[in-house]
């Protein structure tokens, strides 16, 4: 697994060489500012959502005053730590749900660039029709709910977790690692749909290929460390990644 996520993480510094030369930035520049511009307007409203969220729940549950009582500011520091790890769960289950939106209304140029890299990689043609696009996308969409659906289950168990102090406090790095898994497992799709495999191979193959959907994934998320530019650059670097990484990983396998 970790040569795999190695070889993910590689994969987008060979994205990056392999979009100059190409010359394939209108691809990667179209989708990434919708995708900037959508993510700025939702991390505005889904923090300022989660903090109404925990200090409704706190006022509920009247937690101020018995800290208030208690005098212990070993009590205090705890149930500050433990709010700022719901806080964040509750951040990162809302964006993972904003992202499979935008992969459902973006799949078409995302199915697009990743059929284009594969095309340049193989010297393959790989003709563009309709019927074969709306059949792609109908296929991203069951799979993105599908997906949403399995992490939604996940989330909220390390939700409930993140309330016991000390151990709530790693919950938001696992959630980390689950929110990096299912958005490589979308990068990775558009190259298995289009090779042919069917929904249900396609996550058979990308469940025993685990590294190179968390590497795919860890790396989309640390561009989000660069305010805008790694905003806009995410997405389609990811996509272009993922489909190097999957040709990588085919060559060097017997």
């Amino acid at each position: 697994m970790l040569k795999e996520i190695v070889i993910a993480i590689e994969s987008y510094f060979r994205a990056h060489r392999f979009i100059s030369r190409h010359k394939l930035w209108k691809w990667i520049l179209i989708p990434g500012i919708s995708y900037a511009l959508l993510f700025i307007v939702g991390m505005y409203f889904f923090w300022n959502s989660a903090d109404s969220a925990v200090t409704w729940l706190s006022q509920r549950l009247g937690i101020d005053p018995w800290l208030h009582r208690q005098s212990s500011g070993l009590l205090s520091f705890l149930f500050v730590m433990g709010g700022i790890m719901i806080r964040l769960i509750l951040v990162l289950f809302w964006f993972s749900l904003f992202k499979y939106l935008f992969l459902i209304i973006g799949s078409p140029v995302f199915s697009y660039l990743s059929e284009k890299t594969d095309a340049i990689l193989s010297g393959k043609d790989f003709p563009f029709n309709w019927p074969q696009v709306l059949k792609d996308m109908g296929r991203g969409i069951k799979l993105a709910l599908r997906n949403s659906l399995w992490q939604t289950v996940y989330m909220i168990c390390l939700l409930i977790l993140s309330f016991f102090p000390v151990v709530g406090w790693i919950i938001p790095v696992v959630a980390l690692f689950v929110e990096c898994y299912y958005y490589g497992f979308s990068m990775l799709d558009y190259s298995c749909e289009r090779h042919k495999l069917s929904a249900a191979e396609s996550i058979e193959f990308i469940s025993k290929h685990k590294g190179l959907a968390v590497g795919n994934g860890m790396v989309f998320y640390l561009m989000h460390l660069l305010p805008f530019l790694g905003w806009v650059l995410a997405p389609a670097y990811a996509v272009v990644a993922a489909t190097i990484s999957l040709y990588h990983q085919d060559k060097s396998e017997p």
